[in-house]
């Protein structure tokens, strides 16, 4: 599943669970599946964080310089 899709179904079950008609099982159930797909979307995001470069500058030939993102935490 993409990272759209796993972002909708949580939340899906967000506003399932916010509604208060789900049973307590069932509403454990939703909360440990909604726990997964946040786990899931984190990971992705970290993964393409990773992968992102920031544009330092232009060579003089026109190829694009750039180097490696880094979070400011």
């Amino acid at each position: 599943m993409d990272f759209e899709k796993k972002l909708k179904s949580l939340e899906d079950i967000v506003a399932k669970m916010e509604s208060g008609e789900l049973s307590l099982d069932k509403s454990l159930e939703m909360f440990e599946k909604g726990v997964q797909l946040s786990k899931e979307c984190s990971s992705q995001l970290s993964e393409a964080e990773q992968k992102v470069q920031k544009l330092i500058g232009v060579s003089e030939s026109g190829e694009a310089q750039t180097e490696d993102f880094e979070s400011e935490k």
